[in-house]
């Protein structure tokens, strides 16, 4: 059985994990390294379809962003009773790729568990590279506004 998601506002750019499943933990009792580049994912995908790029829109236009690099850096361990929350946004952003950044933190306390990176690109059906800003002005906008309103937060 898979953990329940709750999506916050899209204002907040933020995924709630709702607890995990036993067999998301590992013989130490904490939740498995390889889980956090799952709920990277999961976010990133939130935050686009949050804001009006989601994936499914953009692979029915032609249009893949596949990965090119994750990184993923453990501050302190999930275990099994823990309650994250996933940040993530826009870090960088040039019409043909972009790095999405993530913090995931304990919902009770606040604490910093986990920060990442993931550099991802835009290609047509048949791997070239695309420039969103020429081909897909919405969706460039939305990635630049995206950028800008994160600029403003810090």
């Amino acid at each position: 059985m898979l953990p329940k998601r709750k999506l916050l506002p899209a204002d907040t750019r933020d995924m709630t994990d709702e607890g995990f499943a036993l067999w998301y933990q590992d013989q130490m009792g904490c939740v498995h390294h390889s889980n956090y580049i799952r709920w990277m994912e999961e976010a990133r995908v939130n935050l686009m379809e949050q804001m009006g790029c989601g994936y499914k829109s953009m692979e029915a236009s032609g249009i893949m962003s596949p990965v090119l690099e994750v990184h993923c850096q453990y501050r302190s361990m999930v275990r099994f009773d823990d309650h994250v929350k996933i940040h993530v946004w826009v870090k960088e952003y040039n019409a043909i790729r972009m790095t999405l950044a993530y913090e995931m933190r304990d919902t009770a306390t606040g604490e910093l568990k986990t920060t990442g990176e993931s550099r991802h690109c835009f290609l047509d059906t048949e791997g070239r590279p695309v420039s969103l800003k020429r081909s897909y002005p919405q969706w460039d906008t939305a990635f630049r506004n995206a950028v800008r309103a994160q600029d403003a937060r810090q």
